[in-house]
């Protein structure tokens, strides 16, 4: 079996670009919304809305503003399936069509699902929803076809500010508590009294 792969998402320099949803749908054909028609939000740059079918990554832009909205910041975030360790998507589906890859993600295999929708009620982050085009139920691979060829998955690859970080389970492990040991470390050093005399 290959090494355990995955995603570290570095919130703290993601721009909100969202190249890593537009590299997701390109590579994985999945379809726009109501035949590329899509109804504005109205009350956010956030368009997308959420994790369904035929989004499966979705940048969220988290707006926090004063009440006069003279004031405010945009918290941004690439959101996707975590691949869980435990899947309960993968537990309750009646058909196998959930399955763990040699890379330890998560699949779902379109072919064998009955779009019985047990999976969508079973995923705590309300990452799974069915395609409508297809009638089945569906969510990122990690784009387990390029990584079967070698290849790291779109939404990374595409990432200009290497926000998204692909890796061995074990690498990212490493890189996260790097980054935020220097990040706890910073704001430690910042944070002393300044002694006097």
């Amino acid at each position: 079996m290959a090494e355990a792969m995955g995603f570290y998402t570095d919130t703290t320099v993601c721009i909100g670009c969202k190249a890593c949803e537009v590299a997701c749908k390109e590579w994985n054909q999945l379809p726009a919304t109501n035949g590329g028609v899509s109804t504005l939000s109205g009350d956010s740059y956030d368009n997308t809305r959420r994790l369904d079918g035929i989004h499966w990554r979705h940048v969220k832009f988290i707006e926090q503003f004063t009440e006069d909205r003279k004031d405010g910041r945009w918290l941004l975030m690439s959101d996707v399936c975590k691949h869980c360790v435990n899947a309960p998507c993968l537990e309750v589906c009646p058909t196998g069509a959930i399955v763990r890859t040699e890379f330890d993600t998560v699949v779902i295999q379109s072919d064998a699902c009955n779009g019985c929708r047990d999976c969508i009620s079973a995923c705590p982050f309300g990452v799974i929803e069915v395609n409508p085009a297809s009638g089945t139920a569906q969510k990122c691979t990690l784009c387990y076809d390029r990584l079967q060829a070698g290849m790291e998955p779109a939404c990374s690859k595409a990432c200009p500010t290497q926000s998204i970080q692909f890796g061995t389970i074990s690498d990212l492990r490493n890189r996260a508590q790097k980054t935020r040991g220097a990040a706890a470390h910073q704001r430690r050093e910042t944070c002393l009294p300044v002694r006097r005399g």
